[in-house]
Order: C-alpha cells, then structure tokens, then sequence
C-alpha cells in the first residue's frame, strides 16, 4: 500500500511536469489542489506507516552500564513488549560520563519511533545542573514515553566489611574524616548524588572514587576496593544473595518485604533522609505522538503481566507506569528540585 501511494504522488509530480514541457502550465488553482492532493498523499503514508508501527526492531539505548538497576528493568520490561508487539526490542548499552554519551546518541536519533531510551532520573535531573556543556536540552530535547517504575535504595558494604550497621560506618567516618571513600556511577550519577547528600546530612566527609557505571562500583564495593557504595538495589540484589555484599540500610519510608532485617536509614538514626530513583522510557523528541501513545499502551500491558510484575519488585523497584503527561510533569519538578539541591550543596563533577 505504501509503494502504491508513492505511484500516485510519483504520478502527479510527472504529470504536471509532462504538461508543463508540452506547454499547457496548470493555472495556480490547479497548482494548489496539486499540492493538496501530494500533501494528503504524504499524510496517508505517514498515518498508515504508524497504523502498523512497529515493522522492524526498535533500539533501545541505555545510557548505563549492563548490570545497573536501569539496565536490568528495562531487559525485563522489553522482553514481554516484545513479545506482544511481534517485534524486538534491543537494548544498546552506551555507556560513559554517567550517561551523557548515551543520552546524546539518543538526543540526535531518527524521531520515528524505532530507537527510544530506557534512563534513569539523573540523566534527566541531576546532570543537567551539574555539566554545564550538555549538547542537549533535558526538557527540550525528549519526549517522555512513561515513568515505569521507582528504584529503591540502600547503603552497601562487603560482607568482610568491620561496619555490621550504619553507626558503625557514621562513627567510622566522623572519626577518620577523608579517609573512608565511596563508590560510584560516576560524577553526577545517582550514587554520587545520593551519598554526597547523605554525608551532608550526617556531617561525614568522606572520598568519591567513580567508576564507568553502577555496576563496577558495586562490584567495587563487594571486592574491597571502596569502603561502601550507595546502590539501586536492582544492581546489587544478585551480590546481596550471594553473600557479596551486606546490606546496612534501605532509604525508603518503611523497610522492605524483601529485606525484613535491613533497617530504613531513618530507623538507623538518620532523621527524615529518603533518597530513590527511576526508570523511564523516552523518546527523541519529535517522535508522532501516535507511536508514543503505542508505546505507552504497549509498556503498560506489559506491566500488567504479573510475572514481569513479580520480576521487577524482586529487583527492589515500585511499579509506577504513568502516562506520558504525568511523566513530562514530574520530570519538570524533579528537575527544579535536584536544580536547588545540588546548587545548596555545592556538589560539582570530580
């Protein structure tokens, strides 16, 4: 259907030309219901190209490392929107600068629906007010598909580590001030965020050491190398479970069904400290709103699987799977948000 509606357009384009060369121009009445009818011819093949969508893979750039909370949902989350769509979604990792490099990719990607972006709120939030040379503009420069669900977190150390709670490891620090360090993603990245807020509030002062991802530096933090890392816990569930990794604390309300021992950082003593993150999809922006909309539709039957459900709370997410609206709004302020943050404590890229 789609070639037959580039014949008819390939049609009308030679047949004015054909008059033209044999001397009988068309009047500009004739000239505009030309460019009319090509104008609807266009349209039509757009609109049917998306009445169809998708016919070929989608890309799925994560701007994270293979391994990171973001990168393990949105494996779980493809896997059956790909099985209902009849089509693949293959995830890219693109990693580097705590998400920028892949951001950018996904930034200047076609806007046809068939590379979209699996992210976390730090690409989107946190970087922006901490580089100040990003290509791209965060709230410009996207289209918001769905917030698909909040990453819990927590505070990890080896399971070798001398620090048995978190007083342990807040008693360590205020007593050896710069001489404890911390893993992270990277400058910028939620694990920097999250412990350089954390050691503001409990008046440590401790060393960042960044890692090209989330995953190394949990991996990091297992082997020794850092003292302790702040985490997603769908990065670090696997090397909890495995006796990697002790968990301190989770910074969420309450404690969580999966950690029933593991107290909130709050009942460990620290008033009114809650830190969590998010995965979301998005899309390069310009992307026709029809494609979004399946996109969306599609995320949220997948969401209502109660095994992929069941997958993604066993990696320490909340499912959220918000409308594209809701998202663009709570991304505008969580950007204003983490804005004031990050400018009241001074924190800066390494």
């Amino acid at each position: 259907m789609t070639h037959r509606i580039r014949s008819a357009g390939w049609l009308a384009v030679n047949a004015f030309s054909t008059k033209s060369l044999l001397g009988a121009p068309f009047s500009a009445s004739r000239l505009k219901s030309l460019a009319l009818a090509m104008l609807v011819f266009a349209s039509l093949g757009v609109a049917q190209a998306q009445d169809s969508y998708p016919t070929k893979p989608i890309r799925m750039i994560v701007p994270l490392a293979a391994g990171s909370a973001v990168d393990g949902a949105a494996r779980l989350l493809t896997a059956k929107m790909s099985q209902n769509m009849g089509q693949p979604i293959v995830i890219e990792n693109i990693t580097g600068s705590s998400g920028l490099i892949g951001a950018d990719r996904l930034a200047k990607a076609a806007p046809d629906g068939y590379t979209i972006g699996g992210v976390n709120d730090s690409i989107l939030t946190m970087l922006p007010h901490i580089y100040s040379n990003i290509p791209w503009n965060a709230l410009k420069d996207f289209e918001p598909i769905s917030l698909v669900a909040t990453i819990e977190w927590g505070i990890v150390v080896a399971d070798q580590s001398p620090y048995k709670t978190l007083n342990d490891f807040i008693a360590a620090a205020k007593a050896n001030p710069g001489k404890i360090n911390y893993g992270s993603g990277g400058s910028g990245s939620p694990q920097h965020i999250a412990m350089a807020l954390f050691a503001q509030r409990t008046g440590i002062d401790l060393v960042h050491v960044p890692y090209k991802g989330a995953t190394p530096a949990a991996v990091a933090a297992a082997a020794g190398q850092v003292e302790v890392s702040y985490q997603g816990l769908g990065t670090v569930t696997s090397l909890i479970q495995g006796g990697k990794l002790r968990l301190l604390a989770v910074s969420t309300p309450e404690r969580l069904a999966q950690y029933p021992d593991v107290p909130t950082v709050v009942q460990a003593g620290v008033s009114d400290f809650f830190f969590n993150s998010w995965f979301a999809m998005i899309a390069p922006v310009g992307t026709p709103k029809p494609i979004i909309e399946k996109l969306n539709a599609e995320m949220q039957k997948a969401l209502a699987d109660s095994q992929t459900r069941e997958r993604l709370v066993a990696l320490g997410l909340t499912i959220r799977g918000t409308s594209a609206a809701e998202f663009g709004q709570a991304t505008q302020k969580q950007y204003a948000l983490y804005g004031k943050l990050i400018k009241d404590n001074k924190i800066q890229a390494d």
